[in-house]
């Protein structure tokens, strides 16, 4: 015969009706929600295009000072 543990010794998360109304975690689910959508999409050519004049630059730069 099996005994299943009391409830109190469960590892679930105890989700309180606090805990969703509180207006800092509806913040913070929104935020990761934001980060996640903006993560999925694509860098534009155009900012991708400045990277890398920079890139060139500070390659030029690092160059003159090293000689």
């Amino acid at each position: 015969m099996f005994l299943q543990k009391p409830d109190a010794d469960r590892k679930e998360p105890d989700l309180r009706a606090i805990d969703i109304l509180d207006p800092n975690n509806q913040i913070g689910n929104r935020l990761r929600s934001f980060y996640s959508a903006m993560q999925d999409e694509a860098i534009p050519d155009r900012f991708l295009d400045l990277l890398e004049k920079l890139d060139h630059a500070e390659r030029l730069a690092s160059a003159k000072v090293s000689k």
